[in-house]
This record gives C-alpha cells, sequence and structure tokens, in this order.
C-alpha cells in the first residue's frame, strides 16, 4: 500500500468538506470518520476526517482511504495505483486551484463578500466518478440527502456485482440500463418516472457517453437535456460536481435559493451573472453558508 500527501494550494476548509462527504455518504459503499485531535469522534470536523470508497484505478474498483487536513489530503491506495490515484483526488478536491483566485471578485459582493471571509480556503467538492454521480443526483432529485442516500444503498445492495475490498462498487450502465423497470421502481423505493429516468441515464452511459474533467461541458448538458426527467437542476449540479465546470449554477437548488432570500430559478439565474466565470465557487460558499447557518 502507497501513500502520499497531496497539499491544497490555499489550504481547505475542513468542516464544511467533512459534512458534505457525510451528507452524501452511502452506506456500504463509503466510509467517514471524523475524529477529534485526542481520537474521540467529534460532532464537528475540525480535527481529522478520515474517508473510504472505491475509486475506478487502471479500470479497476479499488478501495482508497483518504485523510483530509486543513493542509491538504493524504492518500492511502496501492502502490502501482498511487499516481492515477493522486491525479484524481487531486482534481477531485479542486487542490491545485488557489482559492483566492477564484474567490477575489466576491470580496466586495455584499452576500458572498461575508461568506468568503469566513471560509477563504473553501472550494466546490467535485466527484470521482461521473457514471456515479449521475445516477444519485437523479435519486436526490426533490428529495431530502436522507431519502437519496437510502435509494443509493437499496440500489448498490440489489445491482452491485460484490464487495470490493470490503465496499460495494457502483453498478454497471449496462446492468441498470437492463434492469426490468418494475423490478427497479420496486426494489429503490423510486416512482415509475424516476425508475424511467435512471434507465434513460443508464442507456445514454451504456451507449459510450461520459462525465468528467475530460468532457466537453456544453456537449455533455446538450445530451443530458435530451433525457426525459433530467431538468436543469441535475444539468447544472452535474457540471458542478461531475465535470468540474467551474462557472456551472444550478439555479433552482433549493439551498441556493433559499440563501438568496427564496428567489426564484430566473432571479437567482440573474444575481449570478454578477459572479461569472466562477458561480460554482459562489455556490459552494452558498452551501456552506446555508449549512452553518
Amino acid at each position: 500500500m502507497g501513500r502520499v500527501e497531496l497539499r491544497a494550494v490555499g489550504g481547505l476548509e475542513l468542516a464544511p468538506l467533512a459534512a458534505t462527504l457525510a451528507h452524501h455518504a452511502v452506506p456500504g459503499s463509503e466510509e467517514i470518520r471524523i475524529e477529534s485531535a485526542d481520537g474521540g469522534v467529534a460532532r464537528r470536523a475540525e480535527q481529522r476526517v478520515s474517508y473510504r470508497r472505491l475509486l475506478e484505478l487502471d479500470g479497476i474498483p479499488t478501495g482508497v482511504t483518504l485523510h483530509v487536513h486543513p493542509a491538504g489530503v493524504t492518500i492511502e491506495a496501492p502502490g502501482q495505483l498511487i499516481a492515477e490515484a493522486s491525479a484524481l483526488v487531486a482534481w477531485w478536491f479542486a487542490l491545485d486551484t488557489d482559492p483566492a483566485e477564484a474567490t477575489r471578485a466576491f470580496v466586495g459582493d455584499p452576500l458572498l463578500g461575508p461568506l468568503v471571509g469566513a471560509r477563504p480556503a473553501l472550494r466546490p467538492l467535485r466527484h470521482p466518478a461521473g457514471w456515479e454521480a449521475s445516477i444519485d443526483t437523479v435519486l436526490g432529485q426533490q428529495v431530502t440527502l436522507a431519502s437519496a442516500r437510502l435509494f443509493g444503498q437499496r440500489l448498490r445492495t440489489a445491482y452491485s456485482p460484490g464487495a470490493v475490498d470490503g465496499l460495494r462498487p457502483f453498478p454497471t450502465a449496462d446492468v441498470l440500463a437492463r434492469a426490468p423497470l418494475e423490478e427497479l421502481r420496486v426494489v429503490v423505493g423510486l416512482t415509475t418516472a424516476r425508475a424511467r429516468t435512471v434507465r434513460a441515464v443508464a442507456a445514454l452511459f451504456a451507449d459510450g457517453f461520459a462525465l468528467g474533467p475530460a468532457t466537453d461541458p456544453a456537449l455533455a448538458r446538450s445530451e443530458l437535456r435530451r433525457v426525459p426527467g433530467v431538468g436543469p437542476w441535475t444539468v447544472e449540479y452535474l457540471a458542478l460536481r461531475a465535470l468540474g465546470d467551474d462557472d456551472a449554477f444550478p439555479a433552482s437548488d433549493a439551498v441556493v435559493r433559499r440563501a438568496l432570500g427564496g428567489a426564484p430559478a430566473q432571479e437567482a439565474e440573474r444575481l449570478a451573472q454578477a459572479w461569472r466565470p466562477h458561480r460554482a465557487w459562489a455556490t459552494a460558499h452558498l452551501w456552506a453558508g446555508e449549512m452553518a447557518g
């Protein structure tokens, strides 16, 4: 097992980062532990965060453990795959980007200025697996995070090919595209319409579609919009998390709209024009501000 330390340019804001990981972690496939300095379990994330999941490295689901701290991320992964894991984790956590450069224009903003001042090292958290992110995002449409995690757990339990390093890998696109509609609906607990969307997204990926740092954002948005049941929120959320698009902005997101005083999506979109081309960074600060408030 190899071990490497990745430094974050400008440091990391540990508390909101740990909260985001914890709120989205699917039991059985992701493990997170937040500890205080003396090794006890902490309610807040100021100290040490250990996170474990499978990453696809060299085409194989592989167990990786991350130790996240204010200076960066320490990775534990098989030695021969440590370089690939390091590149993926650096992109996932946006470690190579200086937050000050992305958020400099926000300092004078009446809403974002105080948020940036409170968390100067905050950055958008991306996702290491675009296919997995796409299905989990569809499962999370218009439901609570707890319900989304439950749906994700049920999906993996029913369709995962089997445990790897004690964790369930995500089902393949081919498997979900072929899953009988009624079976998928009942097993996961979805509406018929949502089950159809899951299968439609799976069919898109089974046909060769991909989401990741090398994907053209405009092309990805165009393809996703054609999928029945995939709306603007899902498209922009995936642009932020799975594509790493710095200017992605989910205007209809409930938390974003609440942070903007309950503005409707169209008004949120208008207000966010002032934050271009770093609206994803603005979104991260709005989310963190609401989570802390």
